[in-house]
Order: structure tokens, then C-alpha cells, then sequence
């Protein structure tokens, strides 16, 4: 029996942590000259630039990332796949 007709509700997905909302608003800011995002990533957020653009892409495909902040996650899926088309 599906549990929604068993008058259960699925669970609410959890929210986005603290770092993953940080990657967000990071990425909806803009950045004056060449290093300054990667040293803000470093300062700011203390992950290495690779690990914060792993993490960056993961929220991309994340339901709930979407629903944070729909306008910086559409924007840079829009990006992300027109980079892939230039391939």
C-alpha cells in the first residue's frame, strides 16, 4: 500500500546543511578580478576551489538546492549545460 493512501505522508526531504547554503550564496555574488572568488572559497568557506566546484555541482541536481535559491541553481544549470554542448 502506498503510504499516502495509508494516510502517512512521505518525510520532508532535510534541508540544505549550513556549507551547502554558503556554496550558494557564494555563487550568487559577483567577483571584481581573476583569484578573487578561488580566495574567497578558501577564506570563507575553507574548502579547496576543486572540492567547492564538486559540491557546487551536486547541488545542481539537488531538489532542495533548487527550492532554496531557484533563480542561481536555474541559472547555473543553464550554464553547466551549455558548456556541455560546446563539447
Amino acid at each position: 500500500m502506498d503510504p499516502q493512501e495509508a494516510g502517512v505522508s512521505a518525510p520532508e526531504p532535510a534541508e540544505l546543511s549550513e556549507r551547502d547554503r554558503a556554496v550558494l550564496a557564494l555563487e550568487r555574488r559577483s567577483w571584481p578580478g581573476p583569484g578573487a572568488k578561488e580566495r574567497a572559497i578558501r577564506e570563507e568557506l575553507g574548502m579547496v576551489p576543486v572540492r567547492y566546484y564538486q559540491v557546487l555541482n551536486a547541488l545542481l541536481d539537488d531538489a532542495r538546492a533548487l527550492a532554496h535559491d531557484p533563480i542561481t541553481v536555474n541559472r547555473l544549470r543553464r550554464v553547466r549545460e551549455s558548456r556541455r554542448d560546446e563539447r
